[in-house]
């Protein structure tokens, strides 16, 4: 078989109605590493790139409530920083760029979940063309 691996896939095949940041980008621990009250972060198995996390809320409106928000690892050597929020929005919109998807089944509850890597994020493209919009009508 061709696919190993994450499987790349868009932006916009993930999250088609776009997403918002909800928590803070935090390292991922490395549980094999870390031992004795030590932190170790953990770094992406095929980049050797740091690993962190980020919690966002997917937009679809079709989702039920305890499917909304999921954590998305970037792989980054730096801590990344979310965009800047926008005004009158409770959250701020967010993109993601090198996205792939890796499925794998949910112990818990014995159903296909996917985890979702991504290179970097960024403002969305059509926030930022809004947010210039509404800024040059005031």
């Amino acid at each position: 078989m061709a696919l190993q691996g994450p499987i790349p896939v868009t932006f916009e095949m993930v999250f088609p109605h776009g997403c918002y940041v909800v928590g803070e980008v935090e390292p991922v621990k490395d549980f094999d590493a870390s031992s004795g009250g030590r932190f170790v972060q953990a770094r992406d198995k095929q980049t050797g790139d740091l690993v962190w996390q980020v919690a966002v809320m997917d937009a679809d409106p079709t989702l039920k409530p305890a499917q909304k928000t999921v954590a998305v690892k970037i792989l980054s050597p730096v801590q990344p920083v979310p965009p800047a929020p926008i005004p009158g929005l409770p959250f701020t919109p967010v993109e993601f760029d090198q996205v792939t998807v890796t499925p794998y089944v949910h112990q818990a509850t014995g159903r296909l979940a996917y985890s979702i890597r991504v290179r970097g994020m960024r403002a969305p493209r059509q926030a930022s063309k809004q947010a210039a919009s509404a800024k040059d009508a005031a």
